[in-house]
């Protein structure tokens, strides 16, 4: 220990009196009016302007991921609002709680993988090699490869091709994009299984096209099922379904008890 405080620091933001400065950019005049939500987004965690390719291709993964219906995570964010209507944070978050390696932090499972088959690979690697040894070491493993299959859109996630083809449009269809595919196309060739390329898996490999770190990227989940989950709040507080669930759930549940 040399006895010196150590600096704490970050580049992020600040405030004064009369000011609001987010990554250099003044928050009420060079930001409000001028950035939406998606670009606003992609400044904090890049410090950087999105390019008019950078903001479609982004603004696209993030709507993608706010809502698909009543899932678990909905259902979640349902019933705490239910049992805690004076917390609607607490409910958002119940139903973020739920976000892992089943339901859209498969994102960074895609993203994670696609990185570590670069790894070491050199600059002009083999991609079907690569494909090839991903999906034999995963089978190997005995672990679902991250970012393919669904349990309702078969044979295509109808997401995954319009994401494909915007990320073709913006200039963001390289290496990560070219290899999920191959990976995909390997995949059902050793199991004989149809596994189509879910919402999460293009969005793995589009983020990694970003250059974004894979630890981050469930955040983007996150970021955009919490939009979801209060419009399910808002929902559920005009037109309420979590009684009626709970009831059924629990006479279906205890029925043979009472058989």
């Amino acid at each position: 220990m040399t006895g010196k405080t150590a600096d704490i620091r970050s580049d992020i933001a600040y405030s004064t009196p009369d000011r609001i400065v987010v990554r250099g950019k003044d928050l009420p005049n060079e930001i409000l009016g001028k950035m939406n939500l998606g670009d606003f987004a992609y400044l904090q965690l890049t410090s950087k302007t999105a390019t008019p390719e950078q903001s479609r291709m982004f603004n696209a993964l993030l709507i993608t991921l706010v809502e698909h219906g009543i899932t678990p995570s909905a259902i979640a964010a349902r019933m705490t609002y239910a049992g805690a209507p004076e917390s609607l944070q607490a409910a958002v978050a119940a139903g973020l709680c739920g976000l892992g390696t089943v339901f859209v932090g498969t994102t960074e499972g895609s993203a994670k993988m696609l990185y570590e088959a670069f790894d070491g690979a050199g600059d002009h690697p083999d991609l079907q090699a690569l494909a090839a040894k991903t999906v034999a070491d995963f089978r190997a493993r005995k672990q679902a490869i991250p970012g393919l299959g669904h349990p309702v859109h078969k044979p295509i996630d109808p997401r995954t091709p319009r994401l494909f083809q915007l990320a073709e449009e913006n200039g963001m269809a390289g290496k990560y994009v070219k290899l999920v595919q191959l990976i995909q196309a390997e995949a059902e060739r050793a199991t004989g299984k149809v596994l189509p390329i879910n919402a999460t898996g293009a969005l793995g490999a589009i983020c990694c096209e970003f250059g974004f770190p894979w630890k981050i990227v469930r955040g983007f989940g996150v970021m955009a099922r919490a939009i979801g989950l209060v419009g399910h709040i808002l929902e559920e507080s005009q037109s309420p379904m979590s009684y009626q669930l709970w009831h059924e759930i629990e006479d279906r549940a205890s029925a043979h008890l009472r058989g």
